[in-house]
């Protein structure tokens, strides 16, 4: 009984300093508000790339549904600049996503990628598509 409740207290150590860990490492917006230059849509392990059709409020309407999403804030940017880069956490721990909206002329592109680790089982891409799906422009 001894060895687990020492496991079980270990466990909740580890938890709680890998959740402050995410939530308190420092933010570079130079390193995370950026676009690649890509022209199609992309999922890859920990990341996903969307591109489609906009119009002159495109950016605007986005921005708004973006802002609405759970644990998301602005990093950098602005719809005046055309470029816009958000932080969303994950509920449990806390970890970031950074999600970067360009609009140039009638293309919206949107890049959506992990910080830590390796994998986010899709959840950028879901996300992504989820936000384009609101905004009336499907998903990929």
């Amino acid at each position: 009984m001894k060895w687990v409740l020492s496991g079980l207290i270990v466990v909740v150590v580890l938890a709680v300093g890998v959740s402050l860990w995410a939530r308190l490492a420092p933010t570079d917006p130079d390193h995370w508000h950026v676009m690649p230059n890509k022209t199609r849509d992309i999922n890859q392990e920990g990341s996903a790339f969307r591109v489609v059709v906009a119009q002159d409020d495109t950016l605007a309407r986005l921005h708004d549904i973006i802002m609405d999403e759970p644990r998301t804030i602005l990093l950098a940017g602005s719809v005046e600049d055309g470029m816009i880069t958000y932080i969303t956490r994950s509920a449990l721990f806390g970890f970031p996503d950074y999600t970067t909206v360009w609009q140039n002329g009638e293309e919206l592109a949107v890049y959506g990628r992990l910080r830590f680790g390796r994998s986010d089982l899709g959840v950028n891409a879901a996300r992504i598509d989820r936000w384009l799906a609101l905004l009336g422009q499907g998903g990929g």
